[in-house]
């Protein structure tokens, strides 16, 4: 069983002011988005948020903000023993003031956004993507199943993401039977996908960074072209055809979404019949950057303090 470290860290204020900062800015835009978008065309959110909707369909709207909290508290206790002192810290303020602003929405600034499905879905989804993706970026969370995902990780190395959507899935059905209806459920997890897309993005960046390894029997003009046209680094590896057993040179390359066609031409023009393979990454770093990546994720995460 693991502890919370008892190591207190003392961050920068302005690191301290960013986090409290766009937690608030992220709370506020998931408030928006629950109580214009999904509560007025009976759309429910994923986790601990949907099953606070649902319970309050039965007892009524106006207790949403205080089951938000009262929900989440056996996961608080979950994190601060599994996970960590900081990230409860974090976990606390997010749910407050998500809490916070669903309460002052529903009494003061109450305008429902009713139009067509597809303007609920997506304009909804989106800005409770963009709200959660703040959130986490900053190192917090609204969500009591992300902890339990995290604990199950640790535990069993299944993904926190298919913990979260395996929970997600039988809290829509739940919802299928309150509403007597299935009609939102169904509505609600296509909203949850349009959720994951925009949330992902506002956490990873919307930066596209491409690998393409190449083929050819002419990989050394093709990598000098590369280098010398493109101003990109390329790599040599060295390989063998499964089929033919010839020696080949494989070139590795990395370079941003918009010099991709570039790139593509500059191959085809040396070599016509050359072999590309192309994948997405999400992020690229030497040595030196992921030292300072490894800095600044420290003072969000405490599993990485615990882990190093």
């Amino acid at each position: 069983m693991s502890t919370p470290s008892s190591q207190g860290t003392t961050y920068p204020f302005a690191t301290q002011f960013m986090f409290f900062f766009w937690t608030v800015v992220g709370a506020l835009l998931a408030a928006l988005s629950i109580e214009v978008f999904f509560i007025p065309n009976r759309l429910i959110d994923g986790g601990i948020m949907g099953v606070a909707m649902i319970v309050s369909k039965v007892l009524g709207g106006q207790y949403l903000p205080y089951l938000l909290v009262g929900l989440n508290i056996p996961f608080l206790y979950l994190a601060w023993r599994y996970v960590g002192k900081t990230f409860v810290i974090h976990l606390i303020w997010a749910i407050f003031c998500f809490a916070v602003w669903l309460l002052l929405i529903d009494n003061f600034f109450y305008h429902p956004f009713r139009g067509e499905t597809i303007e609920v879905v997506v304009i909804g989804g989106a800005i409770l993507g963009v709200g959660l993706g703040l959130i986490i970026r900053m190192g917090g969370s609204v969500d009591g199943t992300e902890v339990l995902g995290i604990i199950v990780n640790k535990r069993t190395g299944i993904t926190v993401g298919n913990v979260v959507l395996f929970c997600n899935i039988f809290i829509f059905a739940a919802a299928g039977f309150v509403f007597q209806d299935w009609h939102p459920p169904l509505l609600s997890l296509i909203t949850y996908f349009v959720v994951v897309k925009v949330m992902d993005s506002v956490i990873v960046g919307l930066d596209e960074t491409k690998s393409v390894l190449i083929v050819s029997p002419h990989s050394e003009q093709i990598g000098r072209a590369i280098m010398e046209e493109m101003g990109l680094s390329i790599t040599i590896m060295y390989g063998r055809g499964g089929y033919s057993g010839e020696e080949k040179e494989i070139i590795y390359v990395i370079c941003e979404r918009l010099q991709l066609a570039d790139l593509k031409a500059l191959i085809y023009t040396v070599d016509k019949e050359a072999f590309v393979a192309i994948e997405n990454i999400h992020e690229v770093a030497n040595g030196n950057q992921a030292a300072r990546m490894r800095s600044k994720l420290e003072k969000f995460s405490p599993l990485m303090r615990k882990k190093h």
